[in-house]
């Protein structure tokens, strides 16, 4: 037995706790990470309109792969969490080295995706030439900061799987005011530098990332915490890899339907104009900041699970996933109030222009409720990977966020159905544009549709883990 299958019985506010005392350094970490993309919005966003699209674009591209690819990688949580709490901690080292070798090949793989720009702007109609320009030259630079950015979500995913978020968050915290002065330097073009635009806040990700990548590697190879792992890079072995991929794959599809639906949303918006497309780009910022903090709270709820399933503590594993529930909730209340409250300074702080804040600011008010959705359908999704489950959640998110609220949103914003919604946009997003208005209500109808039968799935499990099986020391199934 382990120290977590013989550990007293903890009451379920010990349990918020400890997930809390797990979650703040993550969400600290991401809420760090997404200051590039803030810094990249607003700083381009005071450059000129086509800087800000043309960014807008490239990222839509860039996150689309990098996030997908990074699914992959996080199947790196569970199994070493769950390896983490059944104490085989070679093991633990053994299979992060392998994550590396997945990560290089995988960047290889995302870096030609991205050297096609034109396949991605297949359906956004007219885009100006000079924005498309701007478009190719931020692309090129963030194709050099692919490869450190997916080898440092494996220095994420072990300090995440072992409890000891810390790692990432110093080193996010730390490259901020990096980012901020390459950003300065590089888009405005200070100290003699020639002024780049979108193609600078690239540039500047790059340099950024390669620096966070090399203190990443040395504090985990130098840091008596993670000795007892014995981190080693190591042959790629193919039945280490296969088992990353069984779940990884799953995993990075679930990541690729919901960031392309963001992807191909800012692609559609594109043919409303520069102005409305700038506005979408703000809220997209908006909702991917606010999101931080229920990623946060199920990454770290998901790893005291999976320690605790790997350990055969299942009263823990099920506590461990109400507690991070109440608190994913709880949280995204406030977050929902405060971003009803500050909505204007939030617009002010992005942008100067009064045509794109206008755009912008319509959107906003849709905030709340589409939060409250999207935490809870994220809470859920992070619990279920905890399990090794995640092939029942993509078929979700798929027919939920791809179906219902990608195709539904361009079927009422730009299709046969367009002008359907202008009604219910006029009541709760007065002013957008249709076709925006149309795709942002319909992802967050998507969005709740995916947190009530990703959450039937997580209910469906624990009730299924509970047989003899699991009592017997079973392995819980892959869904």
């Amino acid at each position: 037995m382990t120290a977590l299958s013989r550990a007293p019985v903890q009451s379920l506010g010990a349990t918020m706790l400890n997930i809390m005392r797990q979650a703040w350094p993550v969400l600290i970490g991401q809420w760090a990470s997404v200051a590039f993309g803030v810094l990249d919005t607003a700083m381009t966003g005071h450059s000129s309109p086509d800087d800000l699209a043309a960014m807008s674009l490239s990222v839509s591209i860039y996150i689309t792969v990098f996030v997908g690819l990074m699914g992959v990688l996080h199947a790196l949580i569970p199994i070493l969490a769950q390896h983490y709490g059944a104490k085989r901690h070679h093991e633990v080292g053994r299979l992060w080295g392998q994550g590396v070798w997945l990560a290089l090949v995988l960047s290889v793989l995302g870096g030609a995706l991205m050297q096609f720009p034109d396949v991605w702007l297949a359906m956004s109609g007219h885009v100006d030439p000079g924005v498309r320009e701007r478009m190719v030259a931020y692309l090129d630079t963030l194709t050099l900061a692919l490869p450190a950015t997916l080898i440092f979500r494996t220095v994420y995913a072990l300090g995440s799987a072992v409890s000891r978020p810390r790692v990432a968050m110093l080193i996010n915290l730390s490259t901020i005011v990096l980012k901020a002065f390459f950003n300065w330097l590089l888009i405005y073009g200070h100290l003699g530098m020639p002024a780049m635009g979108a193609a600078g806040a690239g540039l500047s990700t790059a340099l950024v990332s390669w620096i966070g990548l090399l203190a990443g590697l040395w504090y985990v190879l130098r840091n008596r915490s993670f000795a007892p792992f014995r981190l080693r890079l190591g042959r790629p072995q193919w039945q280490p890899l296969k088992e990353l991929l069984r779940l990884g794959l799953p995993m990075g599809g679930s990541y690729l339907i919901e960031v392309s639906s963001f992807t191909f949303m800012a692609l559609l918006v594109a043919r409303e104009g520069t102005y409305v497309l700038d506005g979408h780009q703000i809220m997209s910022n908006l909702a991917a900041l606010c999101y931080m903090m229920p990623m946060s709270i199920g990454v770290a709820g998901a790893a005291v699970t999976a320690q605790a399933v790997g350990a055969g503590n299942q009263p823990l594993a099920r506590r461990t996933g109400l507690a991070s529930l109440a608190l994913a909730m709880l949280g995204a209340l406030l977050t929902s109030l405060a971003v009803l409250a500050g909505r204007p300074l939030i617009i002010e702080a992005y942008t100067s222009d009064a045509r794109v804040a206008a755009a912008a600011s319509s959107l906003v008010m849709l905030m709340p409720v589409f939060h409250l959705c999207d935490a809870f359908q994220c809470t859920n999704a992070y619990l279920l990977r905890a399990y090794k489950i995640a092939l029942m959640p993509l078929l979700i998110q798929v027919v939920a966020l791809a179906v219902v609220g990608l195709l539904g949103g361009w079927w009422f914003g730009f299709g046969p159905g367009r002008g359907g919604l202008d009604r219910i946009i006029a009541l709760l997003m007065p002013g957008a544009h249709t076709g925006a208005g149309s795709l942002w209500l319909m992802a967050m109808i998507g969005l709740g549709l995916s947190a009530l039968l990703l959450h039937a799935w997580y209910w469906r499990t624990l009730r299924r883990l509970s047989d003899a099986r699991w009592q017997s020391g079973g392995s819980p199934g892959r869904g």
